[in-house]
């Protein structure tokens, strides 16, 4: 069962998928853990529903949709919102998993899968997402971190990331200075279990960098095992 504080900041979650199947297995899944679902069958429907109701806490989005992609759907709530997006596909294309995490989505599942996996992610995302954190704050080098309000700013100018890359800058400052495995990362940021290369966490570091600019270099390398965030004072 999802945290009270989860379930009342983030309990609407929308589902897009053109086969009823798997709209009904997600649904059926979410909603045993207490969750609300809306339902959309294709890009336009997604949209439309996510423009009309402003309760919506976390997208679920297949790739393949009639009308509009998941991935056209998914960069035209980017402009407008931070909402967590976890898209479902039938590809394996790692091409089409970096073009998701290029555009901002948070999460990135193979079909078939398992619901209860799914839904296991779904939590530790609304967990790690921000409203139900703690009201506090943290600064390092000019980068300030808002948990409340869900915002960083450098050296004052606010910089939009997606969920994701919130957790890992948050998680690297909470522990500046100490050197960090992949797997711990993937296992703290992520919240399961990693099978695989470590090419997600990368890619996040790297498009993390990137937006930050030059503060990029305070999130070091270190070759052969993961990453030490450090501040140059």
């Amino acid at each position: 069962m999802p945290y009270e504080e989860e379930t009342m900041a983030y309990q609407k979650i929308m589902v897009v998928d053109d086969e009823m199947r798997i709209r009904k297995i997600v649904r059926d899944f979410l909603v045993r853990d207490g969750y609300d679902v809306v339902e959309a069958q294709d890009g336009e429907e997604a949209l439309d529903l996510f423009y009309q109701d402003h309760e919506i806490g976390l997208i679920i989005l297949d790739v393949m949709l009639p009308k509009l992609s998941g991935f056209d759907v998914a960069r035209e709530i980017r402009e407008t919102s931070k909402v967590p997006i976890v898209i479902l596909t039938a590809k394996s294309d790692e091409q089409d998993e970096l073009q998701g995490f290029d555009i901002g989505v948070d999460e990135y599942i193979s079909k078939p899968f398992s619901p209860k996996t799914l839904v296991a992610r779904v939590q530790a995302i609304l967990r790690r997402s921000g409203v139900e954190e703690q009201a506090k704050l943290l600064e390092a080098g000019g980068i300030r971190l808002d948990f409340v309000a869900h915002t960083v700013t450098v050296d004052g100018r606010e910089i939009m990331l997606s969920a994701k890359e919130f957790e890992l800058l948050a998680y690297f400052m909470e522990n500046r200075g100490i050197a960090l495995s992949r797997e711990k990362i993937l296992n703290s940021v992520w919240d399961y279990d990693y099978f695989g290369d470590a090419r997600t966490i990368d890619t996040h570091v790297k498009k993390l960098r990137a937006k930050i600019g030059e503060k990029g270099s305070y999130i070091r390398t270190i070759w052969g095992m993961g990453y030490k965030f450090e501040v140059s004072e």
